[in-house]
């Protein structure tokens, strides 16, 4: 006899059945393993997981997806403050993600700011898998940025290094001519987001033993003027100028556009939580990073975002009661709450729960992004 049919145009209801997607990554290679026919043999989790990777998507469909929405304005404004603060510096420090070391930046920090000594700090290293570090560095001393310092500036790792390099670069500079002034001034720079007043807190803690001087969180748009000078260190006397996130005038390419989202340079609705989600495990299967697998307790990779996403739902108990009209009356289905699984996903990743993660791995192994046309 079968089941009772689900009334037209009801949601799916919450079930254990997992969908045709879902199904389709390794299912054959998962039947073959259970079949308990003669001379059926157990396959490997290795074998496993290449039949899983060859069902897992090669491409993210970008076609459609407007970046110039997802970053409003091109800040120019606090651009031409920062010029306008430049004779007062002796020194750049350029704080950017080290998630994405190659991707993202914004060029005209080099073009407007670069007369001056230039330091790029690539933070969040703990966040970062940094396996490649020496290509990373290769590719940047390319590009022209030959002093570059990895660091964790929760946890004050390497920030030591910053003010020694500061001092190496203005001292070795043909354009520090300040020599009256007894202190040293360094302006922070840096897309939304990268942690360029944790840097400044950090350095305090390093070198005064002093607490926080600016407001730090986790969303985009903390600091939005140019500050005073603040003091980051007695011998040598030293302060630093943070200043207010500013991005690229154009992002050039939707996946770089990405990247900066998963990162958190702009607010996730302005993307969307389920596409930033989905761009997200896509990244994941992709490089073969299944940390989210077992932080979910998953038992098995999975391509499909609704999939994952219902899943997650269920298992943090995020679900929704919805009242669907249909043909035959009013019907309560409980539903997952997936932009609440999206969020939670993003958030795991991004404090580092789904394991070290690098963005710019194809970058890395010299697969160039296609840019999008203008």
């Amino acid at each position: 006899m079968r089941g009772a049919r689900r009334p037209r145009g009801a949601p799916e209801p919450l079930c254990g059945v997992a969908s045709p997607a879902d199904r389709s990554v390794g299912g054959a290679a998962r039947r073959a393993a259970r079949s308990p026919g003669r001379g059926a043999m157990r396959l490997s989790p290795r074998t496993l997981c290449a039949a899983a990777r060859a069902a897992w998507r090669e491409s993210f469909p970008l076609e459609g997806r407007d970046v110039a929405r997802w970053f409003p304005g091109h800040m120019a404004k606090g651009l031409k403050k920062m010029q306008g603060s430049l004779r007062l510096v002796d020194c750049i420090i350029e704080v950017h993600d080290a998630r994405i070391p190659l991707s993202g930046r914004n060029p005209l920090f080099q073009e407007t700011l670069g007369l001056k000594p230039h330091l790029l700090v690539l933070n969040k290293m703990d966040l970062a898998d940094l396996k490649e570090q020496q290509k990373i560095l290769q590719h940047l001393e390319r590009e022209g940025l030959k002093h570059v310092v990895f660091t964790n500036c929760v946890k004050d790792e390497n920030v030591k290094q910053v003010i020694p390099t500061v001092m190496e670069l203005v001292g070795s500079s043909y354009r520090y001519h300040r020599g009256e002034h007894a202190e040293h001034c360094v302006m922070v720079t840096g897309v939304p987001n990268v942690g360029k007043s944790s840097l400044i807190n950090s350095l305090r803690r390093q070198h005064l033993r002093k607490g926080k001087a600016t407001r730090v969180g986790g969303e985009p748009g903390i600091t939005r003027a140019v500050m005073s000078r603040i003091q980051v260190c007695e011998r040598p006397l030293m302060f630093l100028l943070d200043t207010p996130g500013v991005l690229a005038p154009r992002i050039p390419s939707v996946e770089t556009g990405l990247k900066l989202a998963l990162c958190g340079t702009v607010l996730d609705h302005l993307v969307g939580e389920e596409t930033l989600a989905d761009y997200l495990l896509y990244t994941l299967n992709r490089h073969q990073l299944l940390g989210y697998v077992q932080h979910y307790g998953l038992g098995e990779a999975c391509d499909d975002i609704a999939s994952v996403l219902k899943r997650v739902a269920v298992k943090l108990r995020k679900t929704q009661k919805v009242k669907v009209l249909t043909g035959t009356g009013n019907v309560n289905v409980i539903q997952p709450d997936y932009p609440a699984a999206a969020r939670d996903f993003l958030r795991a990743f991004r404090s580092g729960l789904l394991g070290p993660v690098m963005l710019d791995c194809d970058l890395l192994q010299g697969r160039s992004m296609e840019e999008e046309e203008p």
